[in-house]
């Protein structure tokens, strides 16, 4: 078993261990390339904990009760440390991965730790650390002895299964299992980088192939079976049965994070009842007002569940009394995340100031009044999102149904008792629409002859990856909704001061229940204070949010790539959008929840192809 680098190797946002970096992925650094290992590595103490009750709940109906805590991944507060300070070595651990490496000047191809290379750390630029290849000769061994850079070599297995293993190089070199073990050397025969010019050769019996026949078809043939390897916990699953693929290390399909996310509302009337709801792991099991006392003085020094240093003990004591007692309900028991968002935000008098969101409901732009009921400023609000698991070579899909994911690989070995978790703090827009008038256009005959279009792409879409056709559709008024939504984000994008990527979206679009959604909310989701710089709730202005939606519709009445974008068609090529394309309705991949599926320009407005379904067909041009 290789050992744990105890050395810092680079740094990374505590935000991307979430998104990119999680356990199990791979961080590809100039000279080197490591593994992040599972949380049970993870020095669980250095991680602040995040208190968000809803999503807990859901983390727990997914994983077991066992899950005590979400936490942020560990950092170091301070901008300069001694780098021989134990301060220094804060942080997750890795280990080297893939174990081959390949030494740039005489193509030698071997694993770290076979003895031929040696680490050179740099404490004071930890991304610098390398492995050299001690007294390199040249490949035909006439140089001077001299150490050379080794750098990872940049192909990996990886399966379905969310396992990754090194590439076989003796195996593959050799056509199956062979008794030569002679040295490998990597080499490039010809002008590109392509494949089938990178091949690897054996020193000992001469036997060499190029890279080409690892992928596709002939992958299949000269590539064995998945060992079932979990690299980032020391394990070995018995009996895999997916074919292994060949990837290159810092492949996007390499690692898919598997998340749950959550606005912070609050979910009661009485402020200091949400606060120890939200907190209730905290004192659920206190018997005296005096250990409440305690709770809260270790709660405000290490800056959890802010404001509930506003209350006395006995105002707290008494909240949980009546929790104990059943007299207060207790715990979170939502089965949609969505759901409680938007009740809060439907509500005629939504709250105005808790310690996590402050609204203000404003005017409905007068051109838009015939479609939009409401419009609500969210000027404080948090999103906290939860890491669960990872995929890899295929991206977990957007449903609820667990049959309909691909396998999802764990974050430790045992079950968890506590996952990695991330908070971000901005502002956002929320726009609800006119239930009687969004019912109306549903019913129109060009609104269904696109719906059943759209349709029969979700059906082929479904069909090509083995998934039932009938489930998961979400209906065409979630793709009016998404198709406003995204429109309006590029709009935003424009004037607001923030990037595109770091505005999303959050489309409610539930007709399942009694309670009928129909609305949008579009917010910052930045980890920095790009999420709280007051340029996007200003834009929500009556004055200044009319003018947004009517630049945007217009905009989206021509696109640069018709009459090919308007004229799209699902049901032509199993695609999951009819007009829409990167040039006028597509967003970035951080800012949709969907992956830039269910979209249709001409549902919001007139376009050349159909000009009869435009739910915003009559506004002014301005």
């Amino acid at each position: 078993m290789s050992e744990v680098i105890t050395t810092p190797v680079g740094e990374v946002r505590p935000s991307q261990l979430l998104w990119t970096y999680g356990p199990g992925a791979l961080v590809d650094m100039p000279g080197l390339s490591v593994l992040t290992l599972g949380i049970d590595r993870w020095d669980k103490d250095r991680c602040p904990p995040i208190v968000e009750a809803r999503l807990l709940a859901a983390v727990r109906r997914i994983l077991g009760q066992q899950v005590e805590s979400m936490r942020m991944p560990p950092y170091v507060k301070a901008d300069k440390i001694d780098p021989w300070s134990p301060e220094a070595k804060v942080g997750v651990p890795v280990r080297p991965f893939p174990r081959w490496l390949r030494c740039v000047k005489c193509g030698m191809l071997a694993e770290y730790d076979s003895g031929l290379f040696k680490v050179k750390e740099s404490r004071y630029r930890p991304e610098n650390t390398r492995f050299v290849h001690e007294s390199c000769r040249g490949s035909k061994g006439d140089k001077p002895a001299r150490d050379a850079d080794a750098v990872p070599a940049r192909f990996l297995l990886a399966c379905r299964n969310g396992h990754l293993d090194d590439f076989p190089w003796r195996y593959y070199v050799h056509g199956g299992n062979a008794a030569c073990a002679g040295g490998l050397r990597f080499y490039e025969a010809g002008a590109s980088l392509q494949t089938e010019n990178l091949w690897v050769k054996c020193d000992s019996c001469g036997a060499k192939r190029n890279l080409a026949q690892a992928f596709g078809k002939a992958g299949k043939e000269s590539l064995p079976a998945c060992r079932g390897r979990h690299p980032h916990l020391d394990r070995y699953d018995a009996n895999c049965a997916e074919e292994p693929r060949a990837v290159l290390l810092g492949a996007t399909n390499s690692w898919f994070a598997v998340t749950l996310s959550a606005l912070a509302i609050p979910l009661t009337k009485d402020p200091i009842v949400q606060l120890v709801q939200d907190g209730w792991d905290n004192f659920v099991d206190v018997e005296s007002v005096l250990e409440v006392k305690a709770i809260i003085k270790i709660l405000v020094k290490n800056a959890i569940l802010p404001g509930i240093d506003q209350y006395s003990p006995e105002e707290v004591w008494a909240v949980v009394e009546g929790i104990q007692k059943g007299e207060v309900t207790a715990g979170v028991t939502q089965d949609d995340l969505k759901a409680p968002e938007w009740q809060v935000f439907s509500e005629p008098n939504p709250p105005t100031d808790w310690p996590h969101f402050l609204s203000e409901a404003v005017q409905v732009p007068a051109a838009f009044k015939t479609q939009i009921a409401d419009v609500l400023l969210l000027k404080r609000l948090r999103e906290v999102n939860a890491l669960i698991g990872f995929t890899r070579v295929e991206a977990p899909e957007a449903t609820n149904d667990p049959n309909e994911q691909p396998p999802m690989a764990a974050l430790c070995n045992d079950r968890p008792s506590w996952i990695p978790a991330s908070q971000v703090h901005g502002e956002g827009i929320f726009i609800r629409f006119d239930e009687k008038v969004l019912a109306k256009w549903e019913t129109k005959t060009e609104v269904a002859a696109l719906d059943g279009k759209l349709f029969k792409g979700h059906n082929w879409w479904r069909n090509s990856r083995k998934l039932d056709p009938e489930n998961g559709y979400p209906g065409i008024r979630y793709a009016l909704l998404h198709t406003v939504a995204h429109l309006l984000i590029r709009e935003l994008a424009l004037e607001c001061g923030y990037n595109a990527a770091s505005i999303r979206e959050r489309i409610y679009a539930d007709t399942s229940g009694d309670n009928l959604q129909a609305g949008v909310l579009i917010y910052t989701a930045a980890p920095d204070s790009d999420g709280t710089l007051g340029g996007l709730v200003e834009l929500g202005k009556p004055e200044n949010l009319g003018r947004l939606l009517e630049q945007a519709f217009n905009r989206a009445k021509i696109c640069s790539s018709d009459p090919l974008c308007s004229e799209h068609s699902p049901d032509k090529d199993g695609t999951l959008h009819l007009a829409a394309c990167h040039a006028c309705t597509f967003a970035a991949e951080t800012s949709c929840e969907c992956g830039n599926r269910y979209l249709d320009r001409a549902l919001v407005v007139p376009t050349f192809e159909n000009t009869a379904a435009a739910f915003f067909g009559d506004f002014a041009d301005g």
